[in-house]
């Protein structure tokens, strides 16, 4: 091990407020200790970073959704959750979306998501009834009114399929094999090696060429031609065919509405439980999501419209369909079934990339731990692929199958919230290093006697799109709050607290990525799940008075009161407004530094 050998392992403890940095090293707000000018991979020792993920206790009755020991140790009960939601914010800046399942379905397993570090819980609206997913919505919301935690509440979509016929019996297909795929409705037998093709404009859209995948690349076929309404091809890659498997043409995606009528349904669906975001499936254009979110708007619904970004006609439309959207979804499960799958990590970086200027949150989704859903312990291409997804900027990953129906979902968010804390320790300790008098500062003097190059060492996790892609703008607020996040690094504040009624500016700071926590403080509980998804932002409601000195006092209690502030610590604070303009329409924009008392 070389100089691996005796490296303490890195603690994600906050130190104490005013607790001197180590003479040989440097300790940052949030407590990571950093040898100085050593490599930071370097104190990630331990083969104990899989148990030590803030591992709450196990409730006194045990739900039943925790299928085995190893995974019921991070179930939790009520009493725990707002220390263990606080202090892993601290350390975890991007979010987590977890996918609800028959597997964590109860109160008590959603509990123990919320403890174990679930920010948005997802309904997945291929599978269960109206019935089965008001159940959820009603169990999600009671862990939220015990207070600690805020989950907000994402409806995804099903979207258009094309999927095969059901078959009476498995076909097992192998290389070579003649396959003929069709539209036929009049045929009481289907002749051997056939099936048919739920979607009639399928013979429209395919051609000779194109390759036809099967559950996204399970097995694959080559069309050789198409005669009347039959599609004939050719078995590139072999498998069994059972009934209702999924049909992608490779490159190509179907003429189908973005929007189908059974979407429409779930759509009316969500807005009656009042849920905070709408995943919309294999968006194709601009207009799919400008049509969702004007039917909410007109209907007083402030939910907030991600578009799936899954269809090769999307990643055409990429500029365009991000400006329309609040966020967006990179699924990449059909995304690979569409575009050549060595493209699928450079559209992911495109989409992060874009949504960073425009200061939306991306959620990065699809087999990010699925070899979870069976197996204890992730694959280290797992490990890298949630690693890679937090350094390029997204604002989330998510857990699909994992959670959903998995063996091991508490263990699978476990690794998940751990990783993703294992990104961000080194990247504070690179800054601890100039902020803190590390080896890294000013020469010759504590802390920053020389101000190093512009962000020079700093990790790109705590840095703000390109200065000249962002000034596009003149919105006097983006200014301020770049400013804030400054200013708040600088100062190695405690909190960079947000006013907001709509959540506008708590989104633009989060967009500067300061490395301090950001609390959002806003006065409804909606708007304060709205804001579940945002890098670094956690959100509390209290009540506005006309009297801004009155908002900021109760702003400052509230933080006392859950234990986010001590005396002495130091908050910057931003709005828009926190100054009386006397009825003047015209805001007022503002930065302060206040010292808890």
């Amino acid at each position: 091990m070389g100089a691996f050998v005796g490296v303490p392992p890195v603690s994600l403890g906050r130190r104490p407020r005013g607790a001197a940095a180590s003479s040989t090293g440097s300790a940052g707000a949030w407590g990571v200790a950093t040898p100085p000018v050593v490599s930071t991979l370097s104190r990630r020792s331990s083969a104990a970073r899989w148990t030590a993920v803030s591992t709450p206790p196990a409730p006194s009755s045990p739900s039943t959704a925790t299928g085995n020991g190893v995974d019921a140790a991070f179930a939790a009960d009520a009493a725990t959750l707002e220390d263990a939601a606080w202090l892993r914010t601290g350390s975890r800046q991007s979010k987590i979306v977890c996918t609800i399942g028959p597997k964590t379905a109860d109160v008590d397993s959603i509990a123990a998501l919320a403890a174990a570090g679930m920010n948005v819980a997802r309904l997945n609206m291929s599978h269960g009834t109206h019935e089965w997913h008001a159940s959820v919505i009603a169990n999600v919301r009671e862990v939220n009114a015990r207070g600690g935690v805020t989950i907000g509440l994402l409806l995804d979509t099903k979207g258009p399929e094309v999927r095969s016929g059901d078959l009476k019996a498995p076909i097992d297909v192998e290389r070579g094999q003649a396959f003929t795929w069709t539209v036929r409705r009049d045929l009481t037998e289907l002749p051997p090696f056939t099936t048919d093709v739920s979607y009639d404009d399928f013979i429209k859209d395919v051609h000779v060429g194109d390759t036809l995948l099967v559950d996204g690349g399970m097995s694959s076929f080559l069309v050789t031609a198409v005669d009347g309404p039959d599609v004939h091809t050719e078995c590139i890659d072999g498998g069994t065919l059972t009934s209702r498997r999924h049909l992608n043409v490779r490159g190509k995606s179907a003429s189908l509405p973005a929007i189908t009528d059974k979407d429409w349904a779930d759509i009316r669906f969500g807005m009656d439980a009042r849920v905070d975001f709408y995943a919309l499936s294999f968006v194709k254009h601009e207009d799919d999501v400008a049509e969702l979110k004007a039917h909410l708007r007109d209907a007083g619904d402030e939910a907030l419209v991600l578009s799936k970004i899954e269809s090769a006609d999307a990643v055409g439309r990429l500029p365009q369909i991000l400006a329309a959207s609040d966020g967006a979804m990179v699924a990449r499960g059909d995304l690979g079934a569409e575009i050549p799958v060595e493209d699928v990590p450079l559209v992911q970086d495109e989409i992060v990339r874009l949504n960073r200027l425009l200061r939306k949150p991306t959620i990065v989704a699809t087999h990010m731990l699925e070899s979870m859903i069976t197996y204890p312990s992730p694959t280290r291409a797992e490990v890298t692929d949630i690693t890679e997804a937090v350094k390029q900027g997204a604002d989330a990953t998510m857990l699909s199958g994992e959670t959903a129906n998995g063996a091991y979902p508490y263990v699978a968010l476990g690794v998940m919230n751990t990783v993703a804390e294992a990104v961000f320790a080194p990247a504070n300790a690179a800054i601890d290093a100039y902020a803190g008098g590390g080896a890294l500062a000013g020469a010759g003097a504590p802390g920053l006697s020389t101000p190093p190059p512009a962000h020079a060492g700093a990790s790109p996790l705590f840095l703000p799109p390109l200065e000249e892609a962002v000034r596009d703008t003149a919105d006097g607020r983006i200014d301020l709050a770049y400013a804030a996040s400054t200013l708040a690094t600088r100062l190695d504040a405690t909190a960079l607290v947000v006013f907001t009624r709509v959540g506008n500016y708590a989104r633009l700071v989060s967009s500067t990525r300061p490395r301090c926590p950001i609390i959002a403080l806003c006065p409804d509980a909606a708007l304060m799940r709205r804001m579940a998804l945002l890098w670094g932002v956690s959100a509390f409601v209290i009540d506005f008075s006309d009297d801004p000195e009155v908002t900021i006092r109760s702003a400052m209690d509230l933080l006392r009161r859950r234990g986010l502030a001590a005396p002495k610590d130091t908050l910057v604070i931003c709005s828009d407004m926190l100054v009386d303009t006397g009825g003047d329409a015209d805001a007022v924009n503002t930065l302060q530094v206040r010292r808890m008392q």
